[in-house]
């Protein structure tokens, strides 16, 4: 064999070797080549989670600031903030107007003595074959503290002495019921009077309601001539129950720090809404009966 017959295969190996090294840079610059679309796909993907995160970040936090700022609900704090016993919210020289022959005042029960009061009294003058007198006072305080979903205490007992004024006019069983504003007693006060025919007697009934700031106060006052003594009159029985409510304002008053006596009580004259309700409670009766009537006397 020649030389040169035996060279061309060495070239051709030579040449098969140098082609699949070519080969094998090949593969590699392709496999490096799919890979980098690999690569910034996902650096794209992570590029764009964080400023997802970033945006979702910022605006969280812009909702709590936001949040923060909104102003909370107020409400105008209640002007009272304790009440007088029941039982000492009257004179005794008045009670003895009032309920000339009753004995101590029977306390009403009450969870909490500083937001509710009762007291009531009872009076029986017998004359023997003349018959004798009857009288019944109970009194009653109510005192509404101010709260951000029920509103101020003053715009509660507004409403509460509202319903009171409802409640003695449809009183069951009640005639000539009549109502007037009284002036110079809390912030409103109205007085609604009634007649009531019972087994016993003809009774005279009066209920005198009164707001001052936060509280409410409910007077009711009744007489009755029994066994053949005469009827009490209305006026007379009218003029005690509002001379009674006047001195329970000033009690309560009092028990606030405002000072003491009948002047505290007579101070204010009765507001536009007070001279409303008793305008409407002239004019109106319900024909519906209230429960509460038949304990009142």
């Amino acid at each position: 064999m020649s030389e040169g017959t035996m060279q061309r295969p060495a070239q051709r190996d030579q040449g098969d070797q140098r082609a699949k090294r070519r080969g094998r840079g090949l593969g590699r610059v392709l496999v490096c080549a799919a890979a980098v679309p690999v690569t910034l796909i996902v650096a794209g993907c992570s590029s764009d989670s964080g400023s997802g995160d970033a945006d979702s970040g910022g605006k969280s936090a812009d909702t709590a600031a936001s949040a923060s700022a909104s102003p909370s609900p107020t409400v105008q704090a209640a002007v009272y903030k304790s009440l007088p016993k029941a039982c000492g919210a009257v004179t005794k020289k008045t009670l003895g107007e009032l309920v000339p022959k009753g004995k101590s005042g029977k306390e009403g029960t009450a969870d909490e003595a500083d937001a509710r009061s009762s007291c009531s009294w009872s009076s029986l003058d017998n004359n023997g074959v003349k018959g004798s007198q009857f009288r019944w006072l109970n009194v009653s305080l109510l005192r509404f503290e101010s709260d951000t979903s029920r509103g101020s205490g003053e715009e509660q007992a507004q409403a509460y002495y509202d319903k009171q004024i409802q409640d003695a006019q449809s009183s069951a069983g009640a005639k000539n019921t009549k109502s007037k504003a009284v002036s110079g007693t809390g912030d409103a006060a109205t007085t609604v009077t009634y007649d009531l025919k019972k087994k016993e007697g003809s009774f005279k009934q009066q209920t005198v309601v009164t707001r001052v700031e936060n509280v409410v106060i409910t007077l009711d006052y009744n007489g009755a001539g029994l066994a053949g003594e005469k009827t009490p009159s209305a006026e007379s029985l009218t003029k005690l129950a509002e001379k009674a409510t006047k001195e329970a304002v000033a009690a309560v008053s009092a028990a606030n720090g405002e000072g003491a006596g009948g002047d505290a009580g007579a101070s204010k004259s009765p507001s536009p809404s007070a001279s409303a309700s008793a305008s409407k409670a002239a004019s109106s009766k319900s024909p519906s009966p209230s429960p509460s009537a038949s304990k009142k006397s």
